[in-house]
């Protein structure tokens, strides 16, 4: 009888602790190689940008929980070096303005590849050739000009015609990131060359700080001409300011918002399930939606662009602007000053 109970206690004790444990992957009902978990954003995106795309993708993998840390990239690359000297990154992935702080984040080997996102509808200008980042979006630079001005400018060269003498006004890229890629673009295309800037100063163009400035001077008719983001203009355009915008013959500067994974990532899956996302034809049909250029062939732009046929990229060798940085911000400031 002692045998028979003592067995029957051992029969009791395992289905107890059978009913005990928890089933595997009992917090969640996801394959361990599906996107779930939380992931941590540093992001440049406007607050309301960065809430649709977070919502967006939320949409599309709703197990993942996200938060999200925004600031301009400025202050987020301050945070995270920050983070990285205390040896605590928190972010698993990054959405920042511009491509030469995701090339320095990778010559200082921070960013994990992904070679499994599909870049096929991709320009190669748009992304690292090691896939560590990849552009999400196209931010152009053109030309922005007041209605009254003399003439409408169709090529860059037609901001050194003497009507245009005095007249010019365009960001410094002591401050702005886009502004420094333009530099670097234009520095680069022989028949603008590194001296263009240099040029413009000479025929009395002036600098500011960055984007908003030169809108709110050729807009207010202050001066005629301007270098300007795409959509600031195209907005101001639409919302009744007398401005017009030009993507000029020669081709056009971009920023690209990139997005990149961090090798510290806690949560790899779905960081690659975010780049992806944001790469997809949801996602860049999202960007659109945003008012920005899609970044992938195939996807219309939105309303007020012209066609993407139509819209030509200056070439943009990211990590020779990122070399010569320090010497495209001393030729820019010889020439106008500060």
């Amino acid at each position: 009888m002692k045998r028979a109970l003592s067995a029957l206690s051992l029969v009791l004790l395992a289905l107890l602790c059978t009913a005990a444990a928890p089933a595997p992957d009992a917090a969640s009902d996801t394959p361990s190689d599906m996107p779930s978990g939380h992931l941590v954003l540093y992001t440049s995106q406007p607050d309301r940008i960065a809430a649709g795309t977070v919502a967006a993708f939320r949409a599309a993998d709703p197990a993942v929980t996200v938060t999200v840390f925004r600031s301009g990239t400025t202050q987020v690359m301050n945070k995270l070096a920050a983070e990285f000297l205390a040896g605590h990154p928190q972010p698993d992935v990054l959405l920042i303005a511009d491509a030469m702080s995701m090339q320095r984040l990778k010559e200082q080997g921070r960013l994990a590849p992904d070679p499994g996102v599909d870049l096929s509808a991709f320009p190669p200008a748009l992304y690292d050739p090691d896939r560590t980042w990849f552009g999400t979006k196209l931010i152009t630079t053109g030309i922005v000009y007041n209605t009254k001005a003399p003439f409408i400018p169709r090529s860059w060269s037609d901001l050194l015609r003497p009507a245009a003498k005095g007249e010019v006004v365009l960001p410094s890229p002591l401050y702005s990131g886009a502004a420094l890629i333009s530099a670097g673009a234009f520095a680069r295309y022989a028949p603008l060359g590194p001296d263009y800037l240099s040029r413009l100063a000479d025929a009395g163009a002036v600098s500011v700080a960055g984007n908003g400035g030169v809108l709110t001077q050729v807009a207010g008719g202050e001066k005629m001409f301007g270098l300007l983001v795409d959509f600031m203009a195209l907005n101001a355009k639409k919302e009744g300011s007398p401005v017009g915008f030009v993507f000029p013959a020669e081709g056009v500067p971009a920023v690209t918002e990139p997005v990149a994974m961090l090798k510290t990532a806690k949560n790899p899956v779905a960081a690659r399930a975010f780049i992806a996302f944001l790469l997809s034809v949801r996602g860049q049909e999202l960007a659109v939606s945003q008012g920005f250029l899609p970044a992938r062939s195939g996807i219309a732009p939105p309303p007020g662009f012209p066609p993407m046929s139509e819209i030509h990229l200056l070439p943009m060798d990211i990590p020779w602007i990122l070399a010569h940085s320090r010497a495209l911000e001393e030729n820019f400031s010889n020439a106008f000053g500060g």
